[in-house]
Order: structure tokens, then C-alpha cells, then sequence
């Protein structure tokens, strides 16, 4: 089995989807490894640390896509303008693709899929089950995005995160707040607290209020049932428009005392939903700070423009997209380990062994031999 790593093009992509060390098990295991020259040189792994782990460097695209069995990619498949071709279009069929494809939200990349009978795995898919969590690649980017996502709060806020007792005298403690206590959530107040400021936190599902409380944050509850606000597979559902009402009341109260907010709320295939308004940004003290990690879905807060900083009514709104992608090297691993154990989960004797009855298998493949198989997807699709 060839397994191939090109290099990300995507702007700003600094990520790898197999690093050296990973790379070495897999051919331990009898898998060859091709390697895109330059693969790794954002993330800090150079060609020699791949050719010294085993795997062959490959010069271009075109002839390694075109010889592999598997392709592992971080973005999903784009037009290669230099080649002035679709990545898709470099893979033979039957080759198997693994990458975030965010398929719901990709309608014509899927197409693009089934008419070139590629198999795709989309990691962002993977079912939240006990068995798949170390496969579970949303899940370590978002340990990424909620760390750095404090430190940019930290950076913009005008005032020190700690209470501090100094000859000038005592300075009070920043007041934090983090809307969404998922991955990325616990990990925001985690840091958040390290450093020292005073955090409150809510989200819809109560069965986060014992993780949130073991970290030295309040927990600012909304009584709701567990099916309003959760599906089967554990993903976060839609809320009705009461709910979402009653929602923001208590969240106008908890935004307008804090220093900094940092959001994290998504609902996978959907446009994030809005929880801070202009009219609660209006309220908050001057020289606030929101860190919105949803601004690639739209954007928790009203005001969040992807990609940008921007102040209003004295209040800075970061809206950071791929924020895992700052921080290439860890970023790397973590997602170089999901990956690893998914090859090792989809093989047996250093081959493919697809059994699409398991509930990880089937759970993340989008596509396979010209038809659509998540059931999401196809209708997403139509």
C-alpha cells in the first residue's frame, strides 16, 4: 500500500497530515510512504527527517497523487492553479482520500468525489464514540484553537489576566467567559485559568457542568433537556426559537461583566448560531475583548468579520480562522496521530479492508465507488 502526503496548498495552511515519526511506524507496518518535497517545511519537519523515517520524497503533485493507494491531506482537495488542475482530478479512481472535508457544507467537492470514484474519509465526520477518540481530529485542533485563542485575548486585552499585589497596589483579576465548553472550551478556560483570570462559562448541555467546574470555572446553567441540545452521534443540535431567546437573556447578563469572551458554539453543516449581538456588545466595558472561533462559520457575535480584527463601540472582535494552523508543529502531531490510527483502523496485513458495517468506517466515509454513503451527506447533496 502507497500511502502519499502531499504539500498543503491552501493559503495559509502550515500543517502536515503525517509527520516523520508517524511516517516511520507506517512503514514499519509494510506500507510504503511517498513524500510531496516541502511537505513539511511549515510545520518545521524537513525532507531529510522524512527520508530518514523511511519514506521516498516525490517532486511534484501530478506523479504523487497518480501513484498512490492513499492520499492523507490536512485541507480537503482545491484547484491547483499552478498545474491548472482540480487535486481531485490527480487521482486515479479507487485511490482513498483522507482529509477534512467538511462535506455538508462542499456539495461540488463531493460531486467532484464520486464522478472521479475516489473513496473519501472526512475527519471531520469521525463518530464521537469511545473507540474513535483517538481518531478524533476535530477534537485535537480544537485543544489548539481554544489554547491559542486565550493567548490572543491576552495580547488585545488592556489590562493583566492575574489579581496581582504590588507596591502600587492590588490589581483586580480579568473576568473571563467562554461560550461553548466543547474540546476547544475547556481548553480556553484550562489556559484562561493558568493564567490567572476568573472564568465563567456556559453551554447548553448540563453534562458539561462537572468538566467545567473541575477546571475552576462557574458554570452558568440554562435548564434544558439533553434531546433539545444534543444528537445521537453527540454533535450539538440547532435550538428552537424559544430556547435560543431565553439563551440570550441569560448571556446578556454574563457578556456585559466579562473582560474577554471567547465563543466556540457550532452546529456541524449549519451557519453558526448568533449568541452575542450588537446590542450585548454595546453593554460590554471599553477595552473588551471577543476571540470568536466560529468566524469561519459565520460567527458567534454579530459584529465578527473571518479573518479580521475589528473594534466596535470600543470593544476588539477577533474573528481568527484556521487558528490550529498558527501553531503548525503540535497542530501536526496531533493530526498525524488521528490520522495514523484511522490507516491502522481501515487496514489488515498492510492493505485496505474496508468494512463499511463498522461503526467508525462507515461513520466518516463520504464517498465510495462513484456513490455517495453518508447518509448526511447524500442529503446535503441532493
Amino acid at each position: 500500500m502507497k500511502v502519499a502526503i502531499p504539500k498543503e496548498i491552501v493559503a495559509n495552511e502550515r500543517r502536515v497530515a503525517l509527520v516523520p515519526q508517524a511516517v516511520g511506524r507506517l512503514i514499519a507496518a509494510g506500507a510504503e510512504v511517498l513524500v510531496e518535497a516541502g511537505a513539511g517545511a511549515s510545520a518545521h519537519f524537513s525532507d531529510a527527517q522524512y527520508e530518514e523515517a523511511g519514506a521516498r520524497v516525490v517532486a511534484g503533485p501530478a506523479e504523487l497523487f497518480g501513484s498512490a493507494d492513499v492520499v492523507v491531506k490536512v485541507q480537503g482537495p482545491v484547484m491547483n492553479e499552478a498545474l491548472g488542475k482540480h487535486e481531485v482530478d490527480l487521482l486515479s479512481p479507487g485511490t482513498t482520500l483522507i482529509s477534512f472535508l467538511y462535506a455538508l457544507n462542499n456539495p461540488e467537492l463531493v460531486k467532484r468525489l464520486v464522478e472521479a470514484k475516489v473513496t473519501s474519509f472526512s475527519m471531520d465526520a469521525m463518530p464521537r464514540i469511545a473507540r474513535a477518540q483517538s481518531m478524533d481530529a476535530l477534537s485535537s485542533q480544537a485543544t489548539i484553537s481554544g489554547y491559542k485563542a486565550v493567548l490572543i485575548a491576552a495580547s488585545a486585552l488592556g489590562k493583566m489576566m492575574p489579581m496581582m499585589i504590588t507596591a502600587a497596589g492590588t490589581l483586580a483579576p480579568s473576568r473571563g467567559f467562554v461560550l461553548g465548553a466543547g474540546v476547544a472550551g475547556l481548553q480556553a478556560i484550562g489556559t484562561a485559568r493558568r493564567l490567572g483570570a476568573v472564568m465563567e462559562a456556559f453551554d447548553v448541555r448540563p453534562a458539561v457542568k462537572e468538566q467545567v467546574e473541575s477546571l475552576g470555572a462557574k458554570f452558568v446553567e440554562l435548564e434544558l433537556e439533553t434531546e433539545e441540545v444534543e444528537d445521537t452521534g453527540g454533535y450539538a443540535k440547532e435550538l428552537s426559537e424559544e430556547t435560543h431567546r431565553r439563551e440570550q437573556e441569560l448571556l446578556a447578563d454574563r457578556v456585559s461583566v466579562a473582560d474577554f469572551v471567547i465563543t466556540t458554539a457550532a452546529v456541524p453543516g449549519r451557519p453558526a448560531p448568533v449568541l452575542i449581538t450588537e446590542d450585548m456588545v454595546k453593554q460590554m466595558r471599553g477595552g473588551s475583548v471577543i476571540v470568536d472561533l466560529a468566524a469561519e462559520m459565520g460567527g458567534n457575535c454579530g459584529l465578527t468579520k473571518a479573518g479580521e480584527e475589528v473594534v466596535i463601540h470600543d470593544v476588539t472582535i477577533h474573528g481568527p480562522v484556521n487558528l490550529p494552523s498558527s501553531m503548525p508543529v503540535h497542530a501536526s502531531e496531533m493530526y498525524s496521530r488521528n490520522i495514523a490510527t484511522l490507516l491502522n483502523h481501515l487496514t489488515k496485513e498492510g492493505q485496505l479492508q474496508l468494512d463499511f458495517e463498522d461503526s467508525i468506517t462507515g461513520g466518516c466515509c463520504i464517498t465510495h465507488e462513484g456513490s455517495i454513503l453518508h447518509e448526511a451527506t447524500q442529503a446535503a447533496v441532493g
